[in-house]
């Protein structure tokens, strides 16, 4: 098979390297053990906006009960925002069939890889219209289980304007997906995963998508299809459909056919970290790989956030955009410093890496804005992988619940704080449940903003 630049640029360990190198080897070290019998080859695909890196923790957990890491692959959309009518082109967005051709490169690429003759698809949200759609027009013999999380088969909206939308359940992707007497496609199993009433894309009130009052035509049951296998998870959001733990649980045993070994991610002795630096061309999120950018790795003390010696890693990307290896501590708590011409300079703090991933990938932080007007340092919690639910979970960005986290339906992933001048330089605290990671508040007036990232 003939492999094009996207393809070569696709989430976690795009082709396998030699021994020695950074890849594979950094992977599955854990293994003592023979892998679960009869488990297929696995793609995961996320969601609209997204990226590989959501599934990191996903992959990590995976490797911890046998599955090898060559045998899984997590795909970056090169334009993973929908257009707003799927018929007509958007700069730097992608249509429903873009989406199916880039996914079935995956998929072929994977399957040459492993030499499987079928895989298993697990998707998020937009990711799996793609899933469905690949399998619908003709690529069910490649897919043995498709897992659906939080996607919005039925649409996030049925209305009549605004029908050429991707998301719109009465438009002609949506009705195609569901049409005839069983909603699946025969052949290929399937699951679905949804919340129990807090999916905010799974609402019947207007408010989510800028139309408060306005019934949506849909349900808390919207993502469940005729034919699949349909569960309820609980009290979980939209993105944790697919990253929470309970969502992995359900994920490896419809795949595996047996309950994983352990749900706790098993760390490694030692981590090796690398991914993609992509751009914003226009304000636009892409996986579009930024070149010349430089990215430095700093080991910080888990109290106060400041600099522990010299820095442990410094590159900066060629063409193909990629950063690293940079290898780590699993206990240490990290400064990731992405710097790219044109963007903000942008601090990430992360907790501790437990395990190896290439698929740590960076985009520099929106530009300062008139909100940060007057502000001494711009301090951003940022939680990828799920949303932040009051009185859910616990909240705190330093030492207060965040004013502009709204209660009740989770829909905020980010939590912004702005200091006075005075005040820049110190400490800020962010605590998420049981996470924690203690960020520096960087000056605004240098043009940086500091993040700090949430990896559970």
């Amino acid at each position: 098979m003939s492999l094009s630049r996207r393809t070569l640029l696709k989430g976690a360990s795009a082709l396998p390297l030699a021994a020695g190198t950074f890849g594979l080897p950094a992977f599955a070290q854990i293994a003592t053990s023979a892998p679960p019998a009869q488990v297929p080859p696995m793609l995961f695909v996320h969601g609209n906006g997204d990226h590989a890196a959501l599934w990191i923790t996903t992959l990590w957990r995976m490797e911890s009960n046998r599955v090898p890491r060559d045998r899984m692959l997590a795909i970056n959309f090169t334009d993973p925002l929908a257009r707003t009518d799927d018929a007509v082109a958007q700069p730097n967005r992608s249509s429903t069939e873009d989406q199916r051709r880039e996914l079935g490169e995956a998929i072929q690429e994977l399957k040459r890889r492993t030499g499987a003759a079928r895989i298993a698809l697990v998707g998020n949200s937009r990711g799996g219209n793609s899933i469905r759609n690949y399998i619908k027009n003709g690529g069910g013999a490649d897919v043995s289980h498709a897992v659906l999380c939080g996607v919005p088969n039925h649409g996030v909206y049925a209305w009549d304007e605004g029908l050429g939308n991707e998301f719109n359940g009465r438009g002609p992707f949506l009705r195609g997906l569901n049409e005839g007497d069983s909603e699946v496609t025969p052949g290929t199993a399937f699951l679905t995963l949804r919340s129990d009433g807090i999916d905010k894309f799974a609402q019947g009130d207007g408010r989510f998508v800028g139309k408060p009052g306005t019934p949506t035509g849909i349900t808390a049951d919207g993502p469940a299809l005729q034919g699949a296998s349909n569960l309820v998870l609980g009290a979980v959001d939209h993105r944790e459909t697919a990253f929470h733990p309970r969502a992995f649980r359900e994920i490896y045993k419809f795949i595996a056919g047996s309950e994983p070994d352990r749900i706790a991610i098993l760390p490694e002795a030692a981590v090796k970290l690398g991914g993609l630096v992509t751009g914003t061309p226009g304000g636009v999120q892409t996986n579009r790989p930024v070149a010349g950018a430089s990215v430095e790795l700093h080991r910080v003390s888990p109290d106060t956030g400041e600099r522990l010696g010299s820095p442990i890693h410094a590159s900066q990307t060629g063409a193909d955009g990629r950063w690293g290896p940079a290898q780590v501590d699993p206990s240490w708590h990290l400064e990731i410093v992405l710097t790219s011409a044109g963007s903000t300079t942008t601090h990430f703090y992360r907790s501790p890496f437990p395990r190896s991933s290439d698929i740590v990938h960076l985009r520099a932080a929106r530009p300062l804005g008139p909100a940060d007007a007057g502000a001494g340092a711009v301090i951003t919690l940022s939680r990828p992988r799920g949303y932040f639910g009051l009185p859910r979970d616990v909240v705190l960005l330093d030492g207060k619940e965040p004013a502009d986290v709204k209660a009740g339906v989770p829909t905020d992933s980010i939590s912004t704080l702005r200091l006075p001048a005075a005040e820049a330089g110190r400490a800020v605290v962010a605590q998420f449940n049981h996470e924690r990671i203690v960020a520096r508040a960087w000056p605004a007036s240098d043009n940086r903003i500091a993040i700090a990232e949430l990896t559970y």
